[in-house]
């Protein structure tokens, strides 16, 4: 099985009224085993993380990240160059400050879905992919690398412009709760009787962090995954607002397709060829787009529905001839209210029993259970990737794609490229742009949308069409079945 990985590059000089700039090519990246870079990848991560714990354990110091330094660089680690600006957060503290008894992970070795909640950024789309990521045993811990809790240096890696990166990080980080200090004095002594040891231990708590955190007191691994990503793109700012499938392939190296709910031909057919594999060889998330009739235009209260808003799917599964599908919200609560909701009168003695085959308990912790027809009607988008295994080899070249003048149009034949197969195989064609996150201010007045077409050479009957590329996604694919020989990319 192959994937094959085409990354279009613009340079931010190659703006309207600028010559056109020369991107390097990555030739040397091509026809890597995915396996063997992320091996390589993982290897790099511990030996990085190895050395820092040697440094700082003969210095006896902590580990304190020169690159991401939250405290001494607050500024420029929480927010973009230009826009809105995150509210301050109160304080910085380590994780043993934050916690009695650290935990990277609440029951030892393993993430749990339910351990994700969301904080005060807008990533939820980002925690939705943590949250569907946790769905499949020993994803997370494969892309949690290397760490020394005693030191405070953890090492992550994430699948960035089409390759393997490491990020390694220090524990500091923000908190709610400022110091007994600079509290008012009128507030030390009615809410705290000027009792500094009492206020100082209910800052004690994973609820004092200002960003994501874990719903287990004492795991550290959410707020420190979300750190390093937030390093990864230059600040924690830069990671408001996204699609989930994006934060999913970046952990994961996957493959992702985006779906309106109201283009799926056959139902059951999807459902039997796509949901019933989540968590095995895929993941899910789901959202819905509308203005509620209400003062707050985004939640509804009847449904308990957010607008705008990642969900993430845990599983679906039958029991009984029903079909249910089990949700998360990152919020950590705000749940669905119709049928099947916690307490619901649906739930009779006879269908409460098969709470654990459904791995679902009552409590307003974000997790619901919908029937399969329920989330038809109420949701408009899902979000499908693809988890690739060692059996899949990838293939990518960085192409230059320089800009026409702005009112141009477009049109297959005016790019492509082509690629050779050897022998029949199942394949997926990827097209990406580069990761402009971080520089989204600098791109200038063009955002790039692309489709393509394959054909086999010399004939005319296309082989197949990407999936549509939806406004300001970031790319585009084609999973198909491909026999030897020479293929031709025509890119719209």
């Amino acid at each position: 099985m192959a994937i094959f990985n085409f990354s279009v590059g613009r340079s931010l000089r190659d703006l309207p009224g600028r010559g056109a700039a020369t991107y390097e090519q990555h030739g040397d990246k091509a026809g890597l085993l995915v396996t063997d870079e992320l091996e390589k990848a993982i290897e790099d991560c511990k030996r990085r993380v190895v050395e820092v714990s040697k440094q700082c354990r003969a210095a006896n110091c902590k580990f304190r990240d020169p690159e991401f330094d939250i405290e001494n660089h607050r500024s420029l680690c929480l927010n973009t160059l230009t826009g809105s600006q995150i509210d301050t957060p109160a304080d910085i503290q380590r994780i043993t400050q934050i916690f009695d008894n650290p935990r990277f992970f609440a029951d030892g070795e393993h993430a749990s879905s339910g351990d994700i909640v969301q904080g005060r950024l807008g990533d939820c789309w980002f925690l939705a992919s943590l949250i569907t990521c946790s769905t499949m045993p020993g994803l997370v811990e494969r892309f949690c690398v290397a760490r020394d809790e005693l030191v405070g240096v953890y090492g992550f890696i994430f699948f960035h412009d089409n390759a393997w990166e490491t990020v390694v990080v220090d524990d500091l980080l923000y908190t709610e709760m400022p110091r007994y200090e600079q509290l008012d004095p009128e507030d030390r002594r009615k809410l705290f009787f000027n009792n500094k040891s009492a206020y100082n231990k209910s800052r004690k708590s994973g609820k004092s962090l200002f960003f994501a955190r874990s719903g287990e007191q004492g795991e550290s691994w959410v707020p420190l995954v979300e750190k390093a990503y937030a390093k990864l793109h230059g600040d924690y700012k830069s990671l408001e607002g996204g699609y989930t499938r994006e934060g999913v392939e970046d952990l994961t190296g996957g493959v992702s397709v985006y779906l309106s709910i109201k283009d799926i031909l056959d139902v059951d057919r999807f459902w039997n060829e796509e949901f019933l594999f989540a968590a095995k060889d895929r993941v899910f998330s789901s959202s819905l787009n509308i203005e509620f009739a209400n003062e707050k235009n985004d939640f509804d209260t009847e449904s308990g529905l957010v607008s705008n808003h990642a969900y993430a799917i845990l599983r679906a599964i039958e029991i009984k001839g029903k079909r249910f599908v089990v949700l998360r919200n990152p919020w950590g609560e705000t749940e669905w209210k119709g049928a099947w909701s916690d307490g619901s009168k649906e739930w009779t003695k006879e269908w409460v029993e098969v709470l654990p085959e459904l791995k679902h308990v009552f409590g307003n912790d974000g997790q619901f259970v919908m029937e399969y027809k329920d989330w038809l009607e109420n949701f408009d988008y899902v979000e499908r990737t693809l988890i690739l295994d060692s059996s899949w080899v990838m293939s990518s070249q960085w192409l230059n794609v320089n800009t026409r003048p702005l009112y141009s149009a477009w049109s297959y034949g005016d790019v492509s490229f082509t690629f050779n197969v050897k022998e029949a195989t199942d394949a997926i064609i990827v097209l990406a742009e580069l990761d402009s996150r971080y520089f989204t201010d600098l791109k200038g007045p063009i955002s790039w949308s692309f489709d393509f077409m394959l054909f086999k050479k010399g004939e005319l009957e296309p082989v197949g069409k990407s999936s549509e590329a939806w406004p300001l996604a970031r790319s585009t694919s084609l999973e198909t079945k491909l026999l030897a020989g020479d293929y031709v990319v025509h890119v719209s």
